[in-house]
């Protein structure tokens, strides 16, 4: 896949896709054919300061951190933005999701993993 702004992480979609972190300060969603679906700055209005990882939930709703902001954001397919980490984290980079609801991100500020538990729908 050419012409990306710096990429920096990237996770599977459920589609056969992928989602990619770019330096420049966008998120990027393409198709399993490698065509971009969709800019996450663009379709949810979001301004990010520096994406750093991604990772998709059970849900298939894509999780961000941002690195200079210093927080993790829940993209769902339909739907605004969720913040779900907005204190605590020195340096978020790469993140992974648990099919039990758990977040897990490398905060390398503190030369750590920190493990949450979210749940965005009601049980």
């Amino acid at each position: 896949v050419p012409d990306l702004q710096g990429p920096r992480y990237v996770s599977p979609v459920p589609n056969g896709g992928f989602v990619v972190s770019e330096e420049c300060g966008d998120v990027k969603v393409f198709m399993s054919s490698h065509e971009l679906l969709c800019s996450l700055s663009s379709k949810y209005r979001h301004q990010f300061g520096n994406p750093a990882g991604v990772c998709v939930d059970r849900d298939g709703s894509i999780l961000v951190a941002d690195e200079q902001r210093r927080t993790v954001h829940l993209f769902p397919e339909h739907g605004a933005p969720v913040c779900l980490v907005s204190t605590g984290l020195r340096r978020p980079a790469g993140m992974a999701c648990s099919s039990f609801g758990h977040l897990f991100v490398a905060d390398t500020g503190e030369n750590c993993v920190k493990v949450f538990k979210y749940c965005v729908r009601p049980p």
